[in-house]
């Protein structure tokens, strides 16, 4: 039996539908878990860089997930902004799939943005 990867534990793979955004927190920290357009599953910090709006309230097209707030875009695989008025990236954190589970890992910051403060 392989061990399970670091991180929490979020759901399962089936939880989350092609373009689907689930909200989650890990130590009181807001993730977005999204599945995009092809199928692949990623995790970013659910605030928009440019207010204080969730994005996992957002439509998710492509590879990209839209803040409903202003209309900023950012890349679900770097975390940039594809679109003003945002222009600092939102984290990108490290995430594996073992078992047919979501593991996400927010220590771990793969995009060079700000790691988030944990309590």
């Amino acid at each position: 039996m392989s061990e399970a990867p670091r991180g929490e534990l979020i759901c399962s793979v089936d939880d989350i539908q092609v373009k689907q955004a689930l909200r989650v927190l890990i130590d009181d920290y807001p993730v977005v878990v999204v599945r995009d357009s092809e199928g692949e599953i990623h995790a970013l910090g659910d605030t928009c860089s440019h207010a204080d709006i969730s994005l996992s309230e957002g439509d998710v097209e492509g590879c990209a997930i839209e803040c409903w707030g202003h209309g900023s875009q950012f890349d679900l695989r770097s975390g940039a902004p594809l679109q003003l008025p945002a222009y600092e990236p939102v984290p990108v954190f490290a995430l594996a799939i073992h078992d047919g589970n979501v593991y996400v890992d927010v220590t771990t910051v793969t995009n060079g943005a700000a790691a988030p403060q944990l309590g």
